[in-house]
C-alpha cells in the first residue's frame, strides 16, 4: 500500500468526531438562532460557511458513509461501500460546485403488498454533496417549521403526532378529515419547491441539478421533470420544506363560524392541523367547516402539483355520527372514543389509542414467518431473533392503550412455539420433549426458555410509559441543553454522564424536585460522599443550594452522632463536590 494510502487510512481513524460534531453544531445553532430573528443575510453567511467547512464535509461524508443504514447501496456508478481512505479523499474533494448525476431507481414493497415504491439511489459523492447541504439548511427552517410538523424532524416522532392528536379530541370530540397525498415525493413540482425555499443561488444551483438529474431504470433512462427521489439524503427535509404553512393557510383561507352541537351554539374554534410528513389529519367540531377545508386543500395543493388520494382520504368521527365512519387509523394506531357514564368519564366520553389492526396483523405474520424459517435451528437463535422483534415493537407501542393487544399477541406467539417445539426431534416422551424448552418442570412455568437461562421477552411484561411530546416549536438547534438533555440523555458538547443523569431525573432537581432553568447553578452530588466513587447510581444533580443542604445535613448528623457519654470523635469534615453547570453563551455551555 503507498504512503498516502496509508496516512490516508490513519487520519480517518483518528479523527476527533466529538470535536467535529461540537463545531458544527455550534454554526447550526447560530443558524437557527440569526433565522428565528429573521436575518437572512446572516443565516446565508453562516450556511456559507459550512457548507465550506472541513468539519462540514468531514460529518457529511459520515453520515453517508458509515452511519446511513443504506451506506452499502450502490448508485449507478456501483460504488457501494467506501474504505477509510476514500472517505478522506471523497471530502476532500467534496464541493457543491460539482454535476450531479443521475440516480438509480429500485422498487421495493409496500406494506400492502399489491403496490410497489420507487427509490432513487443517488451516486455516494452526490449523497454527500446532499449531506452537507442539508446540515446547513435544516438549522434554518427548524426556525421557519410550524409545531405540528412532526415528521422526518430532528428530536420528533411518530409518539409526538400521537400525543399531540389526543390533546386535540381529549376534551371534545371532532369531525376528522383523514388525508394522504398520492405520490407526494414523485409529484411535487419542482418550479414552486425552488421558489418556496428562497435559497441563495450557490446552494440553489446543486439542489436544482440533483432535483433534475435523470433516472435509471433497468438499463433505461428517462428524464425528471417533477419530484424529489426517495432514497435522497435531502429529499425529506425538501418535502417537508413544501409542505409548509398547510395548518396557517388553511386557518386563513377557512374562517371557522359558530356551530350547533347538541342543540347549543356553540363559538367558532381554530382548524388543527397535525402532520407526519406526507401524512396528516385536519380536525374540527363542524362537518362543514371540515369539507370547506378539504375543498381549500385541494386547492392549495394544486399549485405544488400534489392531490389528495381519494382512496385513502376519508372524513371520520371520533365518538361516532350518522353520516360518517367512527374511528380513524394514523401511523400505525387507531384512534377512536367511548361513549359512557359521565359519572365515570369526565364529558361522557373516553378516548382510546391503541395499535392498528393491521399493524397488530404484520406483527403477528412477522412472528410466523420468523418460527417457520429457523425449523430445525437451535431454540437459542429462535429466542435471539424472535426478542429482537419483540422488544422492538412493544417498545413503540407501549406508551398507548396495548395491554389486550399485547396479551393476544403473546397466545399467538405460545401456540406457534408451541407447535415449533413438537417438530422438534427429541429422544423421549412429548412430556419431556415439551418440558425441555419450556420452564414448566423448573419451577418457571410457560416460559421458553433455554437451559441456562435465555428466556423469550414477552409483550405484555413491559412496564407501559407514557410519551411526554415535544415541548411547542422546541428545536435542538435552539441551545436548550438542560430540555435536550432530561429528554434525550445527551447532546453534542454535554458529557454524557451528565446528560444520563439529567434524563434520569427527567430535569428535576433531586434534592427539591423543581424543574432546572436556565439560571440555575447545577453541581454534581455523590450520594455516599465518596468523590472517587463516580458510579452512577452514586450520582445526582442538584441545584447549588440544594448541594449544600446536603452537605449540611451530612455534618449535622455527624456531630449528633459523636454526641454521647463516651469522648466524642472529631466530626468528619464533608468536601463539597464544586462541579459548576450553569450555562453560558446563551445557555449553551460548551459556546
Amino acid at each position: 500500500m503507498s504512503q498516502t494510502l496509508e496516512r490516508s487510512r490513519y487520519e480517518w481513524n483518528t479523527v476527533n468526531w466529538r470535536q467535529v460534531e461540537i463545531r458544527v453544531f455550534k454554526l447550526q445553532r447560530r443558524i437557527y438562532q440569526a433565522a428565528s430573528r429573521k436575518d437572512v443575510r446572516l443565516v446565508h453567511r453562516l450556511q456559507r460557511l459550512l457548507s465550506r467547512s472541513w468539519y462540514g464535509r468531514l460529518l457529511a461524508v459520515r453520515r453517508v458513509s458509515q452511519d446511513n443504514q443504506g451506506k452499502r447501496t450502490a448508485g449507478i456508478d456501483g460504488v457501494a461501500k467506501l474504505t477509510g481512505p476514500q472517505r478522506w479523499a471523497l471530502a476532500n474533494r467534496l464541493s457543491l460546485t460539482a454535476t450531479a448525476q443521475a440516480v438509480r431507481r429500485i422498487w421495493i414493497d409496500k406494506r400492502n403488498g399489491t403496490e410497489q415504491r420507487p427509490l432513487g439511489i443517488p451516486v455516494m459523492g452526490d449523497r454527500a454533496g446532499q449531506a452537507l447541504v442539508k446540515l446547513a439548511l435544516e438549522p434554518e427552517w427548524e426556525a421557519y417549521f410550524e409545531p405540528n410538523s412532526y415528521g422526518f424532524r430532528p428530536g420528533r416522532s411518530v409518539h409526538d403526532a400521537i400525543d399531540a392528536l389526543f390533546k386535540v379530541i381529549a376534551k371534545q370530540p371532532k369531525y376528522v378529515l383523514d388525508a394522504d397525498i398520492a405520490q407526494c415525493f414523485e409529484r411535487i413540482n419542482h418550479s414552486a419547491l425552488i421558489q418556496k425555499l428562497n435559497a441563495p443561488a450557490w446552494m440553489r444551483r446543486p439542489i436544482e441539478g440533483w432535483l433534475k438529474a435523470g433516472v435509471w431504470d433497468q438499463g433505461n433512462w428517462f428524464p425528471r421533470t417533477q419530484g424529489t427521489p426517495q432514497g435522497g439524503v435531502l429529499s425529506p427535509l425538501l418535502a417537508n420544506i413544501a409542505l409548509h404553512g398547510m395548518e396557517h393557510d388553511l386557518q386563513t383561507l377557512v374562517q371557522p363560524r359558530s356551530y350547533l352541537l347538541n342543540g347549543v351554539r356553540r363559538r367558532a374554534v381554530p382548524l388543527r392541523v397535525i402532520r407526519y410528513a406526507d401524512d396528516f389529519v385536519v380536525l374540527h367540531p363542524d362537518l362543514a367547516t371540515l369539507q370547506a377545508a378539504r375543498t381549500a386543500l385541494e386547492h392549495w395543493l394544486k399549485p405544488l402539483g400534489l392531490e389528495l388520494h381519494p382512496r385513502k382520504t376519508q372524513i371520520v368521527h371520533t365518538l361516532g355520527a350518522s353520516s360518517v365512519p367512527t374511528g380513524f387509523d394514523f401511523l400505525g394506531f387507531r384512534i377512536r372514543q367511548f361513549s359512557g357514564s359521565p359519572q365515570r368519564w369526565r364529558g361522557g366520553f373516553k378516548t382510546i389509542i391503541q395499535p392498528s389492526p393491521e399493524a397488530c396483523r404484520r406483527h403477528r405474520q412477522q412472528l410466523r414467518q420468523i418460527v417457520r424459517a429457523h425449523r430445525g435451528d437451535t431454540q437459542r437463535l429462535l429466542i435471539r431473533r424472535l426478542n429482537t422483534s419483540i422488544r422492538g415493537w412493544r417498545r413503540f407501542y407501549r406508551t398507548v392503550c396495548s395491554r389486550d393487544c399485547f396479551s393476544s399477541l403473546d397466545d399467538y406467539l405460545y401456540r406457534l412455539l408451541m407447535r415449533w417445539t413438537q417438530r422438534q426431534k427429541h429422544d423421549g416422551s412429548s412430556h419431556r420433549q415439551v418440558a425441555h424448552y419450556w420452564g414448566v418442570d423448573r419451577g418457571l412455568g410457560w416460559v421458553f426458555c433455554t437451559r441456562d437461562g435465555l428466556a423469550l421477552a414477552q409483550h405484555q411484561k413491559v412496564r407501559c410509559q407514557r410519551h411526554i411530546k415535544v415541548r411547542g416549536i422546541k428545536s435542538p438547534y435552539d441551545g436548550d441543553w438542560l430540555y435536550w438533555a432530561a429528554r434525550w440523555g445527551r447532546y453534542p458538547g454535554l458529557s454524557s454522564k451528565l446528560a444520563l443523569l439529567l434524563k434520569r431525573q427527567l430535569g428535576c432537581c433531586a434534592q427539591c424536585g423543581l424543574v432546572f432553568t436556565w439560571s440555575s447553578l447545577l453541581e454534581v452530588h455523590h450520594s455516599n460522599g465518596c468523590h472517587q466513587d463516580d458510579r452512577l447510581d452514586n450520582l445526582q444533580v442538584l441545584h447549588r443550594h440544594c448541594h449544600d443542604q446536603a452537605h449540611g445535613a451530612v455534618r449535622l448528623r455527624s456531630f449528633r452522632t459523636n454526641d454521647n457519654d463516651s469522648p466524642a470523635e472529631e466530626p468528619c469534615e464533608v468536601k463539597v463536590s464544586r462541579t459548576v453547570l450553569k450555562p453560558s453563551g446563551g445557555g449553551n455551555p460548551f459556546a
